[in-house]
């Protein structure tokens, strides 16, 4: 067995619209609806300009294969942030200070890497990485 990529990320919860539109208004994530049984009431994925569905959405009444209890804005058990490779890092910092967001700055020059930390509607920390941008 072998890793290949980071596959999506899994949000719930009872802000549905408001984190679609995070996502495609900071990240240009496209928004569709997610396959059947899921509904567009209960369940979207934002997918990249590849056509990868990175992120999917979930309302908390949406039916899940592993159920476990879920609180939107609180703390996700041991889950500290996820992290995203983008590019356009000047477009980003507008983009969130045109949303008003609070975000914080890091530079690893090391490996020339600038870093984007911000939370969405739901309170997940995003780490959003830019190498050489």
């Amino acid at each position: 067995m072998a890793v290949e990529a980071l596959d999506h990320v899994n949000i719930i919860t009872d802000r549905l619209d408001a984190t679609a539109e995070f996502y495609a208004a900071l990240l240009d994530l496209e928004r569709r609806d997610a396959p059947p049984p899921l509904t567009p009431q209960n369940a979207t994925w934002m997918f990249d300009a590849d056509g990868r569905a990175i992120v999917h959405i979930n309302s908390l009444d949406c039916p899940r294969a592993y159920d476990r209890a879920v609180t939107p804005g609180e703390l996700t058990g041991a889950l500290h942030h996820v992290a995203l490779r983008c590019t356009g890092y000047d477009d980003t910092l507008a983009r969130l200070d045109a949303r008003g967001a609070d975000y914080q700055t890091n530079f690893i020059a090391a490996i020339g890497l600038r870093q984007i930390f911000t939370a969405d509607p739901n309170n997940v920390l995003l780490e959003l990485n830019f190498f050489g941008d």
